[in-house]
């Protein structure tokens, strides 16, 4: 980053500089556009919007480390593979668009694709679940075979204010470690795949455990916790597993989409 890391912005939207695309739009880069396109429309269907916030990126084939973004002011049942925002890791619009991105979503997403050259996709969300796990002390609890997924490899990290100052992407990335999933206390959650597919289908199972472990709280029925090396076993498994979650599912997303909103890939 050649900002200094103490520059704060004054509002949601990032001011915009823009600098020329050189390489077009590539068959790599639009097959990545309507996978990240799919994703904001899934999310809307499933109910993880929220109004015109929150964001999911993904990055672009090539070494420049572009990756794309949602324009800001549009909802996610809006976003299409053409009106994605693409953007450089000094937060600079690449090519033309009428969008600007917002800014947020450049702090906590530039952060993440500059230092994990795995994060191919950051997803982050502020469902009501991931909301509402997040102001628990204890977080996520080993409790159903889904949260097992996520044992050992969720961070946390510290709600410091609407995330609109590069100072905080240093701590971003320290809590982020290399794990797959990030609570943000008092905020939401976030998740990395190496794909759009991978990190959708994390988040599937990251907004369905938290679900789950509410519903279990909410009875105030004492929590049957599994025993360790079960718990250990089942993470494993799951680990073991993860070279192809996501390319899995996303096959049949993606036909669902196809099906009821076509127009998401235009």
């Amino acid at each position: 980053m050649t900002q200094e890391s103490t520059l704060d912005f004054t509002s949601f939207e990032l001011p915009v500089t823009s600098v020329p695309d050189a390489g077009g739009v590539t068959e790599a880069e639009l097959a990545v556009r309507r996978d990240l396109a799919a994703a904001y429309r899934l999310c809307a269907d499933f109910g993880w919007d929220d109004l015109i916030y929150t964001h999911i990126s993904a990055r672009l084939p090539g070494p420049e480390h572009h990756f794309l973004v949602n324009p800001l002011g549009l909802a996610f049942d809006e976003i299409t593979a053409s009106n994605l925002v693409k953007i450089d890791l000094e937060g600079r619009v690449v090519g033309e668009s009428p969008y600007a991105p917002n800014a947020a979503g450049f702090v906590i997403h530039g952060a993440i694709h500059s230092a994990r050259e795995d994060a191919g996709c950051v997803m982050h969300l502020h469902t009501e679940a991931g909301m509402a796990l997040s102001i628990l002390e204890e977080g996520l609890l080993p409790l159903t075979q889904h949260a097992m997924r996520f044992h050992g490899r969720i961070g946390y990290h510290d709600y410091e204010g609407i995330a609109l100052t590069l100072a905080e992407q240093e701590r971003f990335i320290a809590d982020l470690g290399d794990n797959t999933a990030l609570i943000l206390r008092n905020h939401g959650t976030l998740t990395v795949g190496r794909s759009v597919a991978q990190a959708f289908v994390e988040s599937y199972y990251l907004d369905k455990s938290a679900r789950t472990q509410l519903l279990a709280q909410a009875t105030g029925r004492p929590l049957r916790v599994p025993p360790a090396e079960v718990i250990e076993k089942t993470a494993h498994t799951w680990v073991t597993d993860l070279a192809g979650s996501g390319d899995r599912e996303w096959p049949s997303l993606v036909r669902r989409l196809q099906r009821s909103q076509p127009g998401y890939a235009d």
